[in-house]
């Protein structure tokens, strides 16, 4: 573990690679942050940023999150933190941001996210996935763009999560012969729409509050897909209020009976918690499966 004086000097290093002069740090304050990346807010003579960083090695997460983070500003619909600089240092990967600082949400929050996200999904795109792949928590994720979204569905969320639970011995040989029964019926179960441009791990954690008191998106996980998959994911967790879900309908209306195909999109998130955390995410994975194929 560094001492103090080791992260001073690590933060003043990364701010003169990042601004080419050097920078003073006054002080920094270490933000809750996830299980991959340590998050600080730190205060300089120059003002406040937000630095993430990590030592274990994961190619390419920083660069992939600033590219995408870079993707959603450009659709110019919803706050998303300005990328400063990403790079390496002293054997550390970081992340240079804008400091945001948190207000008090504005009586139109739930409202205004949902319109947003709207607005942001219907950025569009001639192909299914992105010409980058990217990271979902710790664990890569293979964008390679397809034609079709199912296809891009089975091939690169759920056949990609569980072929790496079955070769970690998280899930038996019967239940990854039963998810490659599942895609076949899939085809017949998930509606199509045009490619949309998704946060692609939009759970609450992932919108916070700006100055402002309006939403704002961070750590994302961008690609092209069914915006379906985006809208369930906001429910697998919680913390989104109805105000949210009424006004993304008003706005960008979804296709009848999504509320049943929810937990089909779902599969995709709890296996990658299985593949992170382990085999409690299950039970819901097997029960949507067994719905369909003995229905």
């Amino acid at each position: 573990m560094q001492t103090a004086e080791e992260q001073f000097q690590f933060f003043e290093g990364v701010f003169f690679e990042t601004l080419g002069r050097d920078v003073q740090v006054t002080e920094y304050r270490l933000l809750q942050g996830g299980n991959i990346n340590i998050t600080v807010q730190v205060h300089t003579n120059e003002g406040k940023y937000f630095i993430k960083y990590n030592t274990r090695n994961h190619e390419g997460m920083f660069e992939a999150e600033a590219k995408g983070l870079d993707l959603l500003r450009q659709a110019n619909v919803i706050r998303i933190p300005e990328v400063i600089n990403w790079g390496r240092r002293d054997g550390q990967d970081y992340l240079v941001l804008e400091n945001i600082e948190y207000a008090k949400p504005n009586f139109d929050y739930w409202e205004l996210l949902g319109q947003r996200l709207a607005s942001l999904h219907r950025n569009t795109n001639d192909s299914f996935g992105l010409n980058f792949d990217n990271y979902i928590g710790s664990l890569q994720q293979f964008n390679t763009p397809y034609a079709n979204w199912i296809d891009f569905f089975i091939e690169k969320r759920l056949n990609a999560q569980a072929g790496l639970a079955y070769y970690n011995d998280l899930i038996s040989k019967d239940l990854y012969d039963k998810f490659q029964q599942f895609y076949k019926i899939l085809p017949d179960l998930l509606p199509n729409e045009q490619p949309a441009l998704l946060h692609g791990d939009l759970w609450s954690g992932n919108v916070i509050t700006d100055d402002l008191g309006n939403p704002c998106l961070i750590d994302p996980a961008v690609y092209y897909g069914n915006r379906e998959m985006e809208m369930a994911f906001t429910t697998l967790f919680g913390g989104f209020d109805n105000r949210f879900y009424e006004a993304y309908h008003e706005s960008f209306p979804l296709q009848p009976r999504f509320d049943e195909r929810i937990p089909i999109y779902n599969i995709y998130p709890l296996m990658v918690h299985v593949n992170i955390f382990g085999t409690s995410y299950l039970p819901p994975v097997l029960r949507t499966m067994n719905k369909y194929l003995q229905g």
